[in-house]
């Protein structure tokens, strides 16, 4: 369930105690959701700040590390781990069994284990909104995950929805071969990427902000803004993309704009972000709440004890679903099972602990 960022820190955190995890992941190598993105993304962070602990990038540290190179770090990354790494272990179900858990992989065999750690990531099911006429849109229609490169659009009209980071990259990307509109629903906001010299993880670590949890007064955590040096902003000033407010409805292969003009599009992009994907442990009660989102305490299962949470976002901070982050919290997450392993079980189910990833300690 999860051989990417997030489920091999999980795993770092244990070997150093000694124990040897289990990582099972379901593609064909352990590299996460880099593989899938588009062709032309780096990081948002520097190197120094986006390599899980125990493997730090190579190279100058202040740079932004190509999309290439991320998706050979959890390979590399990954050789070098003292784990039981398992590839092409699609889990279909976790379920509880006395003390522990039963985790059931796809055509495999089952497994038991006292602890497991979901670590499937948060990209494994692209968001499509509930647009009136989207289903019957006659032009193009695809998720950013589908995305890769500007090329297929040439001279064709493109909108790009959504306000993050991925819709604005994109949409600047696309208006060099293409006329191409980022709608959004309020105006898209800007954090500048450096800072008095800095980049602005140095000062969100020096700060302490990126490890602060959200705590009980922020119940929605804000969506974060567009980091940006300063061309996506003058790009969008500029309107190449010109930006629109977004529409409320498709028509066939047309978008009525708010100004009251209507338009016929050929491609329509959804930069309208993810949801999580755990239906693996639907079967566990209490675990997962509105949407599919995981119930949990600070990446802790409150009912089921030894299940663990890896990568959501806002786990404990805002670094939780970032490079630079998980490692933190998969330190954390690694002294609790620590803790729940060294309970004896009444059932004496033993010391095996399933990181799923799936740790076996």
């Amino acid at each position: 369930m999860g051989g990417g960022q997030s489920g091999l820190a999980s795993a770092h955190a244990p070997v150093r105690t000694g124990l040897k995890p289990v990582v099972l992941e379901a593609s064909d190598r352990a590299a996460g959701s880099w593989p899938h993105h588009y062709d032309s993304p780096t990081p948002f962070s520097p190197a120094r700040f986006s390599a899980p602990p125990g493997m730090p990038f190579g190279g100058d540290l202040d740079r932004y590390p190509h999309r290439d190179e991320v998706v050979a770090y959890p390979t590399s990354y990954a050789a070098r781990l003292q784990a039981d790494i398992r590839t092409g272990q699609h889990v279909t179900a976790v379920g509880a069994d006395g003390c522990g858990f039963t985790v059931e992989p796809e055509g495999g065999r089952q497994l038991s284990a006292r602890a497991v750690v979901a670590a499937s990531g948060s990209f494994g099911r692209p968001h499509r909104p509930d647009l009136p006429g989207l289903e019957g849109f006659a032009g193009q229609v695809l998720h950013a995950a589908d995305y890769r490169d500007p090329a297929p659009f040439a001279g064709q009209r493109v909108v790009a929805v959504g306000a993050g980071n991925s819709a604005v990259q994109i949409a600047a990307e696309l208006a060099s071969e293409s006329r191409t509109s980022p709608a959004t629903r309020a105006p898209v906001k800007f954090a500048r990427q450096h800072l008095l010299g800095k980049d602005l993880h140095f000062w969100l670590t020096r700060t302490g902000l990126d490890t602060a949890p959200p705590g009980r007064l922020l119940k929605t955590p804000p969506a974060p803004p567009v980091l940006d040096d300063g061309r996506h902003r003058a790009a969008l000033t500029a309107d190449s993309p010109d930006h629109r407010p977004m529409f409320t409805r498709l028509i066939d292969d047309r978008v009525p704009w708010t100004d009251g003009t209507t338009e016929r599009l050929d491609a329509l992009i959804l930069a309208t972000g993810y949801r999580p994907h755990l239906p693996h442990l639907a079967g566990l009660d209490g675990t997962l709440g509105p949407a599919g989102h995981p119930r949990h305490r600070g990446g802790a299962s409150p009912t089921h004890p030894g299940l663990e949470f890896a990568g959501p976002e806002w786990r404990r901070s805002l670094s939780s679903n970032a490079l630079r982050g998980v490692g933190r919290d998969a330190g954390r997450g690694a002294r609790r099972l620590a803790a729940h392993l060294a309970r004896r079980c009444p059932l004496h189910l033993g010391s095996t602990c399933v990181n799923i990833d799936v740790c076996r300690m």
